[in-house]
């Protein structure tokens, strides 16, 4: 392999772990839509809906 090679290959290397960290440090710290459970907003526009 050349040398050139071997750079472009290292380089995709630390960029696709790069990636992956950040990809991981943002799915840690944000939560799924559904699993925020019900909003104050939510109930009381549903009960409204609901009564009419």
């Amino acid at each position: 392999m050349s040398k050139n090679k071997k750079i472009f290959l290292a380089l995709f290397i630390i960029f696709m772990l790069v990636m992956l960290w950040i990809g991981y440090d943002i799915s840690r710290r944000t939560t799924f839509p559904g699993s925020k459970g019900n909003l104050k907003e939510r109930i009381s526009t549903e009960a409204e809906t609901e009564k009419k």
